[in-house]
């Protein structure tokens, strides 16, 4: 098999599985490309039907046929293009060639989705030829997964995910679609995909001007002021929210009494909540941010304020567009998790790495950094899934996953509380958690 679109299969119906090739592969595309700006096909290769440029979902589609005809993305700051290349790779002679005059044409917000054949059916292809069983040029470049990644590094790009999807043809062997889809998510078995989808980001360094720190704040009265004496000066313009949710024991009143006296280091705004919990605050924080990062710090100062000078520097550096918290790395101080609350961390952090082809170490840490536009984008994700994360975490990792963002964690170490006490249910929480990453295996994974 060359692209969706070539090659015959005995007593099958070419356009059937053509269709359903492309199908497979248009909905792990548009899962992306639909919260995308613009989409592009570059390359096509010769038998490419096209079909897959027309299932994909985008706002704004087109094709260009050779990287001078690519658009200059450049300029794009808030924008975000993906560029399919669509089996292409399979017959390139320099690879890495083409990804060095392709990163020249792209922004950082600017994506590649790559569709690469398994390298490892390359006897399947020159068989399937040789007994008539195909037709249409057979594969010359077989990309492993490492290959791949010492190309992409040399290149200036990086792997944020790979997906691999189109998996052996049970349909032709009489096996149900459902059994197919289950079949594509457990581990080795799915690994004998005819195709993998990678998203490969440019490694991009930039300044963006300015930050809003979030800090949602319930019973939190004694670490209010310590969060903002421990603040860093990040050398940028620094915005800082509180949002204070039902306390009792006079939290808002201090927050209005620190705001006032901090006034001169930093722009701080204060509101209440009218919702419950920490993902609502955090809505509410990031709904009246005004600078173009995005990046929250629980009021409790388990993670040490004075760490928000990596995330910031993280991000600039281009190391990549969602900087995520990880608290798993170093020993904890003290009483700072109970054991159960870090088995579910251990647990989760697993789980999602499972569900969404990308690693995290951490999925609960509440310091996370991304940008406004991404944001946005995250919300129309949101609205379309659904809204279960008490936390806000999983909603954050979840459509950043899914839209090729790229993902780092940051260790950090975990400190124990010097006041208050945990806001967390561990096993009401827990079951709305388990409850997302089901739901995310259905929707998202198979």
């Amino acid at each position: 098999m060359d692209e969706p679109g070539s090659g015959e299969f005995p007593n099958v119906k070419r356009t059937q599985w053509n269709a359903y090739l492309n199908t497979v592969l248009a909905a792990k595309i548009s899962a992306m490309t639909r919260y995308y700006d613009q989409f592009i096909q570059l390359m096509p290769r010769e038998h490419d039907s096209g079909l897959l440029f027309t299932l994909v979902e985008a706002r704004a589609k087109s094709i260009a046929a050779t990287v001078d005809d690519l658009p200059d993305l450049t300029h794009q700051g808030e924008e975000r293009t993906a560029i399919l290349i669509n089996g292409t790779l399979n017959h390139h002679f320099d690879i890495q060639g083409l990804l060095q005059d392709l990163k020249n044409k792209l922004s950082r917000t600017s994506r590649l989705v790559l569709v690469l054949y398994n390298p490892y059916f390359r006897w399947l292809y020159y068989l399937a030829n040789r007994l008539g069983l195909r037709k249409g040029e057979v594969p010359k470049t077989f990309v492993t997964h490492v290959g791949l990644q010492n190309l992409a590094k040399l290149a200036g790009f990086e792997i944020v995910r790979v997906q691999p999807t189109v998996h052996l043809p049970w349909r032709l062997l009489g096996i149900g679609e459902l059994l197919n889809r289950c079949l594509s998510v457990v581990p080795i078995v799915r690994s004998f995909g005819l195709a993998a989808l990678v998203v490969l980001r440019p490694v991009i360094a930039s300044q963006p001007g300015g930050i809003t720190c979030v800090i949602p704040a319930r019973n939190e009265k004694g670490n209010i002021e310590e969060a903002l004496r421990r603040f860093p000066d990040l050398g940028c313009r620094t915005e800082i929210v509180f949002v204070e949710g039902h306390s009792t024991d006079g939290t808002w009143e201090e927050i209005q009494r620190v705001a006032e006296a901090h006034q001169h280091r930093f722009r701080i705004k204060t509101y209440q909540q009218t919702g419950k919990g920490k993902a609502d605050a955090v809505r509410l924080g990031f709904q009246h941010a005004t600078e173009p990062l995005l990046t929250i710090l629980d009021a409790d100062l388990t993670m040490p304020p004075e760490m928000l000078g990596r995330f910031y520097t993280a991000y600039c550096e281009g190391r990549g567009d969602f900087i995520n918290g990880s608290r798993l790395l170093y020993p904890m101080e003290g009483d700072a998790m109970r054991f159960l609350n870090l088995l579910g961390n251990v647990f989760f952090a697993k789980a999602l790495s499972w569900v969404l082809d990308v690693a995290i170490s951490d999925s609960l840490c509440g310091t996370k950094l991304m940008t406004c536009h991404d944001y946005e984008r995250m919300r129309l994700w949101r609205a379309d899934f659904g809204d279960f994360d008490p936390f806000g975490d999983f909603e954050l990792l979840f459509p950043a996953a899914t839209l090729g963002l790229g993902i780092v964690d940051l260790p950090i170490r975990y400190l124990s509380r010097t006041y208050g006490s945990t806001n967390i249910s561990r096993f009401q929480h827990g079951f709305q958690l388990f409850r997302m990453t089901l739901i995310g295996l259905f929707r998202v994974k198979m």
